[in-house]
């Protein structure tokens, strides 16, 4: 296979999509109607057990202990707008995937130059992602067995100006927050906890190449420069190549939960991960009071950190949030 730079792969897709919305929408009826019909055959595909999603690969250890008991998820209600947030985040995801199809099938009449993305099929047809591609892949690493359970956003065939097709995997992540989130200036690489969960897919899907696709939704004006988009991108692209001791790190973590599950002993609260911790009501019950003092220590040193303004106040609403449950909960 020829030796191929990663990132070149991620700034052809930007490229690729950048040149399919600058250009007249294109309507395609056959393939909306195609593409509401594989959804309504996808499979059902259930978890074996025990199973790690990919986005456990950076999940709080302690969340994935109570997880893995199978304990109750939090019954509180969340605010409103952060459902919308998740639903807008996933939409996105629905629309990347729903362009690269249609750039299948209409950028070569559109441009005289056929795409060099495509996703790959299943053995039924279906396209390879979301539903269509979820799968439980089993894993065994050090002393233990488990499953990778999940679905990806999508597997592409990528052809190089030589001609060689190369199997890719795509992330497709959201920012909705400000336009800032994407620019050059913010976002120097992918974040660290959306490489490991490639990671994952990587071994799922036998890829070693991935490109994690960044779309923001919030944008500076209607119309803006050359200049002011160069700078401050609504899509931003990174390229990875997977290797296995990128795998072995994240299987190491999976191994140290499954070991803690055996001994009954949930590891130690990341409280750094909390906002999207699904356990936290537990957690706050069951707690020890020697790790809640030293939790409320840590808050208290990252407040006169230099660290980032963002991660002091992330670390001090978890603190506040994990006092008022314990509260509730004596």
């Amino acid at each position: 296979m020829t030796d191929i730079n990663p990132q070149d792969i991620a700034d052809d897709l930007i490229e690729h999509l950048d040149n399919w919305y600058a250009m007249p929408e294109t309507y395609d009826n056959e393939l909306d109607t195609q593409i509401h019909r594989w959804y309504s055959e996808a499979p059902n595909i259930y978890p074996k057990r025990p199973y790690f999603s990919p986005s456990a690969a950076t999940a709080c250890p302690r969340e994935l202990f109570y997880k893995a008991k199978r304990a109750s998820k939090d019954s509180f209600r969340k605010q409103p707008h952060q459902g919308r947030w998740t639903s807008i985040g996933t939409a996105i995801g629905g629309i990347i995937q729903r362009d690269i199809l249609a750039m299948e099938r209409n950028l070569e009449d559109k441009t005289g130059a056929a795409s060099r993305f495509r996703f790959e099929r299943t053995a039924k047809g279906f396209p390879m992602f979301e539903e269509f591609a979820k799968k439980n892949h089993p894993v065994t690493h050090g002393n233990k067995s488990f499953y990778l359970f999940g679905l990806p956003d999508g597997i592409l065939e990528y052809t190089t100006e030589y001609g060689e097709v190369i199997r890719v995997g795509l992330e497709v992540k959201s920012k909705q927050s400000t336009p800032a989130r994407t620019s050059l200036y913010s976002m120097k690489q992918a974040e660290g906890k959306h490489v490991k969960q490639c990671v994952c897919y990587a071994e799922m899907y036998n890829v070693d190449y991935y490109v994690i696709l960044y779309v923001n939704a919030a944008h500076k004006g209607w119309t803006i420069s050359d200049e002011d988009y160069r700078k401050n991108p609504d899509i931003r692209a990174f390229g990875l190549q997977i290797t296995d001791d990128d795998k072995a790190q994240v299987f190491d973590r999976f191994v140290k939960v499954l070991d803690s599950v055996e001994r009954n002993e949930p590891l130690p609260l990341d409280i750094d991960n909390f906002t999207f911790n699904s356990y936290k009501e537990i957690i706050a019950k069951e707690l020890p009071q020697k790790d809640f003092d030293e939790l409320q220590g840590y808050a208290r040193r990252v407040a006169h950190s230099d660290l980032p303004a963002f991660q002091k106040a992330n670390v001090a609403k978890a603190a506040a949030q994990l006092d008022e449950l314990r509260e509730v909960t004596e």
